[in-house]
């Protein structure tokens, strides 16, 4: 008898820390959206639905929708679990998907993916290739092999193309460590047929999320675990070419990370690096994000950021699942849409989030759902 007790007790002990320490909960898969909380006016409902997902809400990405672009009157998202890339279909503009098609498979974790003229960019774990496509469908006879890219930790690896250029977000390979390999924590640089590779910026632990606005470029930043639950701050930037972001050794406004770096300095060198333009919670894993461009929102968040978070894994009081606005000229970060995470039940996991037409779209690793959220009143 002591002993069923002693087994039922450590099975307790066991999944208390999951629930705690690791942020693994039940994931409700609910159709109806009610849970979600948003401003006054705003609306959200299912754009897109079973792209895979999860019973349970684990550390890192989860096996559903991640980044997506839209190209003319078509949605791409990469399902990185699935090694494949979809495409979904709204050609007559009613913001329903009217067909789902599977672009490409078959790929090593596809996570970040843009497009340029005719071709559609696609940033694998190790590599990026570009193909061109027919009728939403790659025509795999014109596919090419652009960069070599390291794999293996941090593996989510981000593409955009601005300027005639392709930029490439490079995660670290550990929490906080001296990389060995110069392409870790950067965003690269090269020309659009990947040659002429150079480091546009470093000291970016993991910069998930990169969008170019109005000659800007912003990217969000997650910064290091075991500093506890309040330090160091997430982070949005600004990139700007040549610059170093600080880590391992400096995080948000040019602190310093003395819990790494114990050497001591007549001039502190975290005073030549660029700081954060804007410091996030600690922990709450800012994913993706948008700049609205539509005309469906009030004005009052005309180029207004929203980012995603997609949730902490280790703080004692879980922070994150929700999407943020931003009002860059005064910096003041405010709740948009909550619910996602409710007492000890994680509903959803926002990841990136575009421009559709004259309102948002967001992807939902965790669910599975890709969502439409809308102003009307």
């Amino acid at each position: 008898m002591l002993k069923k007790i002693l087994i039922l007790l450590i099975l307790v002990l066991i999944i208390w820390y999951g629930i705690t320490k690791f942020t693994v909960r039940p994931s409700i898969k609910e159709n109806s959206l009610g849970f979600i909380e948003l401003p006054q006016g705003f609306h959200i409902e299912i754009f897109a639905d079973n792209l895979g997902g999860s019973l349970v809400s684990t550390p890192g990405p989860n096996p559903g929708p991640r980044m997506m672009v839209m190209k003319d009157d078509t949605v791409l998202v990469t399902v990185p679990s699935q090694g494949k890339v979809f495409a979904l279909e709204d050609k007559n503009k009613d913001s329903k998907v009217e067909n789902t098609k599977v672009f490409i498979e078959n790929l090593n974790n596809p996570h970040g993916i843009d497009f340029y003229e005719d071709w559609i960019y696609i940033a694998e774990e190790d590599k990026v290739i570009r193909v061109k496509s027919e009728n939403n469908l790659a025509k795999l006879e014109t596919l090419q092999e652009l960069v070599k890219l390291p794999a293996g930790s941090h593996w989510t690896r981000t593409i955009k193309v601005f300027n005639d250029s392709m930029f490439i977000s490079i995660g670290s390979s550990c929490n906080v460590c001296t990389e060995g390999d110069k392409l870790r924590a950067t965003i690269q640089k090269c020309s659009l047929d990947g040659t002429n590779c150079t480091t546009f910026a470093s000291g970016l632990r993991n910069s998930v999320g990169f969008i170019k606005y109005k000659n800007k470029i912003y990217a969000t930043e997650n910064g290091r675990d075991g500093l506890g639950n309040n330090i160091p701050p997430d982070e949005i930037n600004t990139i700007k070419e040549g610059k170093d972001y600080g880590w391992p050794y400096c995080y948000g406004k040019q602190v310093h990370d003395k819990e790494f770096d114990k050497n001591t300095y007549i001039r502190d060198s975290c005073l030549d690096t660029e700081h954060s333009f804007i410091d996030l919670e600690a922990h709450s894993a800012p994913l993706g994000l948008a700049i609205y461009t539509g005309n469906g929102f009030p004005k009052e968040y005309k180029e207004n950021m929203f980012v995603a978070y997609h949730g902490s894994w280790n703080k004692d009081v879980p922070t994150g699942y929700k999407i943020v606005n931003i009002n860059l000229e005064t910096k003041e970060v405010k709740d948009f849409a909550t619910g996602w995470l409710s007492l000890l039940t994680v509903k959803g996991r926002p990841v990136d989030i575009i421009n559709f037409r004259d309102s948002l779209l967001v992807s939902d690793d965790n669910a599975g759902k890709i969502y439409r959220i809308y102003h009307k009143g």
